[in-house]
């Protein structure tokens, strides 16, 4: 049965910059990159080409030791130019000179009939070999799914409410075909249900409400309404011994217009947005690609900071770096490596605080956008507790004492308090209102790996 959730906890961190319901095209980048530091756990990457290689959309890039048959594969078609490698030859990033009119390998396509007959064994066959499969991320942990898992329920949030966020009614808009067909081919993975959440403070996607074959919930709420984890929680929670798996929307619909037409679509829609871009908008893109040739001229400065991502859990980036794999926004604020004088002290209205000791200010105006740079004013220093972990996490959890259990690597602790139900996306708005400046989702995360190794 559908369920209607209100949440009364969680903060809004409203910027200027929001991405306009407009769309352009990119110029298409010289270069794009496969990185292994885009997927979570992903230590021990075989590659399968060598410098020099030509590669089309869909060739296979290299795969995981641990998961060998989960392959990931090239998200252009051009020349292997370098293979980069880190400290103890770390697989860092394979980078493609992209041709300019893409081939791409060919797989085997299917009616819509087709897909509905279609069994389990080969749906996950066919998502395997065309490097799909890592759009599944599976709950707990956040790990790449496991193709031996059957998931007890798929999970899918309609839309992202993270500052300056992709909309996703926008990245998906005229995909109710392809929308539809994922769908069904999920529902062959599971053999329980298959979940969409909505907002429902928001209009609705028509993709959305003519889908058939999901179980539709509505959620609102402050942000982190839209985190999968926070629907899950509050939808069908996740217990010990059970898995759930999650999938963006756009990569549902890529899944069915691969099924359907037989090649791997790369292409996606990226919302360039923050307060340092002169036009915030949504241009045409392709998955990994190098940003250079699309922030160039768009800019009001250029002492800026490049995230892709959004501004609570995405990646910084260099303006010659390449757009995550899992990521629909490139956001550019001002850089915020400066002192500056007085600092909190100064009564303002122009900086945002979650706490009214600070920011009494700007809780007079609290939908005002503000221009925010990354500045952390302040550094690290011990751990204070102030309750405010608790105010912005929507779920039934500690996440102070998850945090300090944690800390104190006390793996019983962990699990009673909730590692099982959040990564770290579900506790970014506890970093952002730490007055201690913690890394608080670094710290979650190595306290997620240091159970998985135990």
């Amino acid at each position: 049965m559908s369920k209607v959730i209100k949440l009364k906890k969680g903060f809004d961190i409203n910027l200027a910059g929001k991405a306009a319901n407009k769309v352009a095209e990119a110029p298409r980048p010289d270069t794009y990159a496969v990185k292994p530091t885009d997927f979570v756990n992903v230590n021990r990457p075989k590659v399968l080409v060598n410098e020099g290689d030509t590669v089309k959309v869909g060739t296979p890039i290299f795969y995981d030791r641990k998961m060998e048959k989960v392959i990931f594969t090239a998200p252009a078609s051009g020349e292997i130019v370098e293979i980069k490698r880190g400290e103890k030859r770390k697989l860092l990033e394979i980078k493609i000179l992209g041709d300019q009119e893409f081939e791409y390998e060919t797989f085997k396509s299917h009616s819509a009939s087709e897909i509905e007959s279609i069994k389990r064994e080969d749906a996950v066959e066919q998502l395997l070999k065309s490097g799909l499969w890592p759009h599944l991320i599976q709950r707990p942990f956040g790990l790449i799914a496991d193709p031996e898992v059957k998931p007890k329920a798929i999970f899918i949030s309609g839309f992202d409410s993270h500052p300056l966020a992709a909309d996703s009614n926008q990245l998906i808009k005229g995909q109710q075909q392809s929308f539809q067909a994922g769908i069904n081919v999920l529902r062959k993975l599971t053999e329980g249900t298959v979940h969409l959440t909505i907002n429902s403070d928001a209009e609705i996607s028509p993709v959305y409400s003519n889908v058939s074959g999901v179980q539709i919930n509505k959620i609102s709420g402050k942000h982190p309404a839209g985190n999968v984890g926070v629907q899950i929680h509050h939808i069908d929670p996740i217990n010990k011994g059970e898995a759930a798996w999650t999938i963006h929307p756009v990569a549902v619909a890529k899944i069915g217009s691969f099924f359907l037409d037989g090649k791997v679509d790369t292409t996606r829609l990226v919302a360039l947005a923050g307060s340092e871009v002169t036009e915030p908008q949504y241009y045409n893109f392709n998955t990994g690609g190098q940003i250079t040739k699309l922030v160039d001229g768009k800019l009001k400065q250029e002492h800026v900071r490049f995230i892709s991502g959004n501004v609570l859990t995405g990646e910084r980036i260099s303006k010659d770096g390449y757009l995550g794999y899992y990521d629909y926004t490139l956001t550019v604020l001002p850089e915020g490596d400066h002192h500056e004088f007085l600092g909190w002290i100064k009564p303002t209205g122009a900086k945002l605080s979650f706490h009214r000791a600070f920011g009494l200010l700007s809780f007079l105006s609290p939908n005002k956008e503000r221009v925010l740079d990354t500045n952390t004013n302040g550094e690290e220093r011990a751990f204070v507790q102030t309750g405010s972990f608790e105010e912005v996490t929507p779920m039934d959890i500690y996440p102070t004492h998850l945090i300090k259990a944690v800390m104190a690597n006390d793996f019983d602790e962990m699990e009673e308090l909730g590692i099982l139900e959040v990564i770290e996306e579900d506790l970014a708005l506890c970093e952002f209102v730490d007055v201690s400046k913690h890394d608080i989702q670094a710290i979650l995360r190595e306290g997620i790996t240091t159970m998985l190794n135990s």
